[in-house]
């Protein structure tokens, strides 16, 4: 009797159905029927949440097959339906004329709805319902052994065993239960089944449970998982993750590093998603390490694989099954995000294997081709001379890929940048994205392209002198990620939740104020080593020349979320991990570019900035390049109103060497050409808001940012005068910046529009000009040995000066630059203070014949509302275009109709048609013999000029 009451009581619960979804009537609809789905968003993500709610949504079949139909792709809000508030929390979604026709009418019988109700913006877990699902039908199964709460699995020991039990509603039923294909128990005619004892259990059951209702079935399918770990040592030199067999493409194996983890299956395309004892991992005796050594392999085939990962006595509301890929992918594949993936950017795709889940799996492949490095030792530039290209992928053009940015090269090389940085191209959640949400550090989003094609752009970059700095996002990870979801609290069973305390990577809560996502733990051993795991894989594998480290005050386990004083003041813990990261680097790459976005305590940056910058037995002087923000100063300053921008180099914040990199603009930040059209100052006759007035005063910006010797940064098309606000939403005329309160608008991720290209900026006379002037000034930047000496700024006027020196260089180079610039709204007489008399070059003339006569230094120079000038004691060698030729340069084959090398080491080489204009850079420093592409140029005679240390040669060469 007490078994009877037991089971009437797990009768009234499971089918008391999901909190947030309900029919309209009470009762269960037919597949036939209209019916109105009704959600209400309390305890939800979407409680607060007072926009359009879309409903990604399909259908179960049978019983069996989840997400069948599923209406339109994720995100996309133009096939997805929406849902009506009808009241309070309260939601509704009409399914007409029936739920057949609404799904497209799907073959086989409709036995319940699949549902993730949404914003209309979502990017991650927070931003959306778990999965959610209601019967459809009056005829339904309940599994009451497996329980709805264990996800249809059953974990038992070796030689153990396991009752199953089940029960129905509307009428007697005939059960039969097959395992691993095979029937093996029949019970008929009752709503309870009590039939199957298994019992000395070894191997792995995959099991289905079928009832049969006059002529309608339901088939239940669960699996037993039989724990079959044995202990062996782990073999050496393995690395967590895919290691693979160098000398036999049969084989690959297989570590995960899982604390507090039982047992562990490998489940994939080799054993069709039922895997056997055989693919049970082993247990390293030593460690907290599971591995498996895969055979038979076919070498070159893409195999799929998932990890199972069993707890058997797990904390309260964690799960005891997960199934995850692997934490160490490098290629990922998302149930999700690839079907949005267009195929001329990820060319033969695989697809997403049925898995019997919705969980990302991870790809493995032996004998792969190894990408053909044309650069194999790229010479990188100074980092006094680093003026990096700050690119979001997405927004940059129309295909929003890796080849976008191979296509448009000499956009760069015309430009004079040396380094692009790309915002976060790793595996994340969703597709259009600034890439933050981070969930594979080792994998790259396929949204962009394939790890050949990112291959290719570095290799491009390097062919041109170019830098290709990674922005990486190791403060966080949001909840797909593997790490993240094998240690969770999953009260309902989806899948995901947050971190518990036995997570050895992440914190339960975050340890510092500005937490996205999940906190990582860098203070834990696991997380130092996932991170260098991280680093090594991109530099090694993608010859990757640096890392921006995101949100790096995140890096400490001394303070609590809501603590900024804490998170700002200075951190040992933090101080010292953050070393042992760049150290780690630089073992690697003893030139690698370090950059964190600290943007913090003067004393902490110090501790970073001028660490090892002297004494380094390779002669490279290290030091960890800081952003320096200053667009609040900046930004005032374009608007006409006085402000310092001091900070802009490495005196003011005690760095020995210059390692601030700094920025007027950035991601994070609005436009300055949007607010000084918005908010701009004016004067008589002059009025900033006007859009050729800002521009005018962009190049201005320019002048008094670039300048400041040491690393800087433009944000991509700032130098075209890009004026699209941050907050513009992706229709691309919506302007949204109250979403809560605090000028952070819910259109700040939003895709944005690309006027540059679709409006031909480039042929827009004013906006060339901004693009003209801030490439004359990052070519005097990096290519005059002035700009790597000293400076001092006066600013916190509106007539701000720059005074650039270099006392240990010749008094005949150019050795003394002087920078003016006027941000009033009128003319203004500005007094130079030159530091000596005599001829001053104007820099910014090419040709080095406009020139000034000193004889007072204090002589005023008149400069008009928002326009600037850059003079110097001598003309720059850049605009000598006198015609060298020296005999012992050999320049070959010439003619030429792809490449051409030369026969000694070079600095620099241009490329110049026979009206002077210049068509072509490569800069970074070449070997001899290095072979430079021209396959891109058209068929003529050019001039060649080399640059060397002491020397500049020039050579005609013939394309043809």
């Amino acid at each position: 009797m007490k078994k009877i009451l037991l089971i009437t009581s797990l009768f009234i619960t499971y089918f008391s159905g999901n909190a947030q979804l309900s029919w309209q009537g009470g009762s269960n609809p037919n597949e036939t029927d209209s019916a109105v789905l009704l959600f209400d968003a309390t305890g939800t993500n979407l409680e607060t949440y007072t926009g359009t709610i879309y409903a990604h949504t399909g259908v179960t079949i049978d019983d069996t097959t989840h997400w069948v139909n599923v209406i339109g792709n994720w995100g996309d809000n133009g096939a997805q339906p929406s849902l009506t508030l009808v009241s309070g929390n309260i939601y509704s979604l009409d399914l007409t004329p029936t739920i057949q026709d609404f799904y497209g009418n799907p073959t086989g019988t409709i036995t319940g709805i699949d549902i993730v109700l949404r914003k209309e913006i979502a990017t991650s877990p927070s931003d959306q319902t778990s999965d959610l699902n209601i019967n459809v039908g009056a005829f339904q199964v309940t599994m009451i052994n497996p329980s709805l709460s264990s996800n249809g699995v059953i974990l038992v020991n070796n030689g153990g065993g396991t009752q199953i039990l089940a029960q129905n509603t509307n009428g007697p039923a005939n059960y039969e239960l097959f395992a691993n294909g095979v029937s093996i128990h029949t019970q008929n005619n009752t709503t309870f089944y009590n039939g199957y004892l298994f019992s000395n259990l070894t191997e792995n059951q995959y099991c289905d449970l079928v009832v049969t209702q006059n002529s309608s079935s339901i088939t239940k399918s669960f699996v037993i998982l039989v724990n079959n770990t044995t202990t062996a040592t782990i073999p050496s030199n393995l690395e967590d993750g895919i290691n693979y067999n160098s000398g036999d493409n049969t084989k690959a194996t297989l570590v995960i590093d899982a604390p507090n983890k039982d047992f562990i299956y490998v489940t994939g395309s080799f054993n069709n998603w039922e895997p056997t004892s055989a693919y049970a991992m082993k247990k390293d005796g030593s460690t907290t390490k599971f591995w498996l050594e895969l055979t038979g392999l076919t070498p070159g085939t893409k195999y799929t694989y998932q990890y199972w990962v069993a707890e058997q006595t797990p904390l309260t509301d964690s799960q005891k099954l997960v199934k995850t890929a692997d934490p160490y992918s490098t290629l990922v594949l998302s149930y999700y995000d690839d079907p949005g993936i267009p195929s001329t950017t990820y060319p033969n795709l695989p697809a997403y294997p049925n898995t019997g889940n919705q969980f990302e799996v991870s790809v493995l492949q032996t004998n792969q081709t190894s990408y053909n490095w044309q650069v194999a030792n790229f010479n990188k530039p100074k980092k006094e001379d680093l003026v990096v290209y700050e690119v979001l992928l997405r927004d940059f053009d129309a295909d929003r890929n890796f080849q976008d940015i191979i296509d448009r090269i000499s956009y760069f090389k015309n430009l004079n940048i040396n380094a692009i940085e790309l915002m976060p191209v790793m595996e994340y959640e969703g597709n259009e994205s600034w890439g933050y949400n981070t969930v594979f550090h080792m994998a790259l989003d396929k949204f962009y392209g394939t790890e050949d094609k990112l291959k290719e752009l570095v290799d491009v970059c390097h062919q041109n002198g170019i830098a290709v700095i990674l922005d990486i996002a190791l403060n966080h990870a949001f909840g797909r990620n593997p790490m993240v979801r094998m240690w969770c609290n999953d009260p309902d069973g989806d899948g995901y939740g947050e971190p518990t305390s036995e997570n050895p990577y992440f914190n339960t809560v975050a340890k510092h104020a500005y937490s996205v996502g999940n906190d990582f733990n860098h203070q834990s051993s696991y997380t130092q080593n996932y991170t260098k795991r991280v680093i090594k894989h991109w530099v090694e594998e993608f010859h990757i020349d640096g890392f921006r480290w995101d949100l790096t005050k995140g890096f400490t386990q001394n303070c609590t979320s809501g603590d900024e004083s804490c998170t700002n003041s200075y951190q040992q813990d933090r101080v010292d991990v953050l070393k042992e990261y760049a150290d780690y680097s630089w073992s690697l790459d003893p030139s690698h570019y370090v950059i964190f976005e600290h943007l913090g305590d003067d004393a902490e940056e110090q501790q970073w900035a001028n660490y090892r910058i002297a004494g380094e037995t390779d002669g490279i002087s290290k030091g960890v390049m800081m952003w320096s923000e200053m667009w609040n100063d900046y930004k005032s300053l374009a608007n006409g109103y006085a402000s310092s921008f001091d900070r802009m180099g490495n005196v003011a914040h005690g760095f020995t060497e210059k390692r601030a990199l700094g920025y007027p603009e950035s991601h994070d930040k609005d436009r300055i050409m949007y607010e000084m059209t918005t908010y701009g100052n004016s004067g008589t006759g002059y009025d900033i808001k006007d859009l050729n007035t800002a521009l005018v005063r962009m190049s201005t910006l320019g002048a008094v940012t670039l300048t400041i010797p040491g690393p800087k940064m433009i944000w991509h098309f700032a130098d075209l005068g890009m004026d699209n606000s941050i907050w513009l939403c992706s229709d691309g005329i919506t302007i949204n910046t109250d979403y809560d309160g605090n000028n952070d608008g819910d259109c700040k991720l939003s895709t944005k529009p690309q006027p540059q290209w679709s409006e031909n900026w480039l042929g827009d006379a004013n906006r060339k000009q901004v693009y003209d002037d801030l490439s004359r000034l990052i070519q005097l930047k990096t290519q005059e040995a002035v700009f790597e000496g000293d400076y001092t700024i006066e600013s916190g006027t509106l007539t701000p000066k720059i005074y650039v020196y270099d006392n240990t260089l010749p008094s005949s180079s150019l050795k003394n630059v002087v920078i003016l610039a006027n941000f009033d709204v009128a003319a203004q007489n500005v007094t130079p203070n030159f530091p000596y008399t005599g001829t001053w070059y104007d820099l910014m003339d090419e040709t080095g014949s406009t020139s000034i006569n000193v004889t007072s230094t204090t002589d005023p120079i008149n400069l008009p509302a928002g326009t600037f000038k850059v003079y110097g004691n001598a003309s720059s060698t850049l605009s000598n275009d006198d015609v060298t030729f020296v005999n012992d340069f050999v320049l070959y084959p010439n003619p030429t109709t792809n490449s051409f090398q030369v026969n000694k080491a070079v600095d620099a080489v241009s490329i110049y048609d026979t009206t002077g204009k210049l068509i072509s850079s490569f800069r970074g420093g070449f070997q001899k013999y290095y072979k430079f592409n021209v396959s891109n140029m058209a068929q003529g005679l050019y001039i060649v000029k080399f640059r060397t240390h002491s020397t500049s040669v020039s050579k005609r060469l013939l394309i043809n």
